[in-house]
């Protein structure tokens, strides 16, 4: 009789658990399959304002995922794409999670590459933990972690941030001895409408024989409409940055010669420095510097 009950609840407990492993299984499997997938949508006057493809897609009930992602937004003045090589749809918020090998691109020529970027449609924000590139222009932007706009003109880069700045209007001259490097801790704000880069904690600018250190620097690029007044055939930095302005703790190093001072500021079209603020200059060499200039 004993054996008997056994057996009964073994059974019992044999037929709870399927239903559930079978279950469990049919809820990995996509409701859908489907090849060339595509979603768009449309803004105003019935303009399509985005579109998302994939080459397969899986569905389910609240996700898709797909491979081969592109994503192409329409915008007034600019077209962005999105590419990479798997991602997922979230269809409750609308938010797209891209992987692998991921680029965003924009007609205006910048480039984005990255790991992984989570793209939010309806508030128009793109972010990433991962190390991240960004090319537009004569700078090179490299960090980890970013979020601004999917059209990178207003981006946050987080951590660890190094900007390289070519001579000339080409970042194929990006090695060229007379780029500027800036790196921080971060984070480090940019908008390329306003024309300002914002760089926090442990600033330094590198640029041939000189350094500058500070815990703030404002860099302040000249606007599209000024570049003609300057000589167009210039290949120095004069020809991109307007002025950088150094505050906290500055300290200038030009060969064996240190510089201190609260403040500090680089005007691009003449290359002078002026320190501002109890300045004070350490010479240990009787080598011309073309010494900055104190307030």
């Amino acid at each position: 009789m004993l054996l008997k009950n056994i057996v009964f609840v073994f059974v019992l407990i044999s037929l709870s658990i399927c239903p559930c492993y079978a279950q469990k299984q049919t809820s990995q499997e996509a409701e859908q399959q489907i090849s060339d997938f595509q979603l768009s949508g449309f803004g105003d006057k019935g303009r399509k304002s985005w579109q998302l493809s994939g080459k397969t897609a899986d569905i389910f009930e609240d996700q898709v995922k797909l491979k081969d992602i592109t994503g192409d937004l329409y915008g007034e003045k600019e077209d962005i794409r999105l590419k990479a090589d798997k991602g997922d749809f979230n269809k409750k918020d609308g938010t797209v999670h891209l992987e692998d090998n991921v680029l965003v691109t924009t007609s205006s020529g910048a480039k984005l590459t990255t790991d992984s970027l989570d793209w939010d449609r309806k508030n128009n924000v793109v972010r990433t933990d991962d190390r991240v590139n960004i090319e537009r222009e004569n700078m090179i932007t490299q960090a980890l972690g970013a979020v601004g706009q999917p059209g990178l003109k207003k981006v946050t880069l987080e951590k660890d941030v190094q900007v390289n700045i070519a001579a000339g209007a080409s970042k194929q001259n990006a090695l060229d001895k007379n780029k500027i490097t800036i790196t921080c801790d971060g984070p480090m704000e940019i908008d390329y409408e306003k024309n300002i880069a914002v760089f926090s904690n442990n600033v330094k600018v590198d640029r041939d024989n000189t350094q500058i250190y500070s815990d703030r620097m404002e860099v302040y690029f000249i606007p599209d409409e000024k570049k003609g007044v300057l000589d167009k055939n210039s290949q120095d930095m004069s020809g991109r940055i307007e002025k950088i302005c150094a505050k906290g703790n500055v300290k200038i190093v030009r060969g064996e010669n240190i510089s201190y001072s609260d403040e500090a500021v680089y005007t691009g079209e003449n290359k002078k420095i002026t320190l501002l603020g109890r300045p004070r200059l350490i010479i240990y060499s009787s080598e011309d510097i073309n010494a900055p200039s104190g307030n």
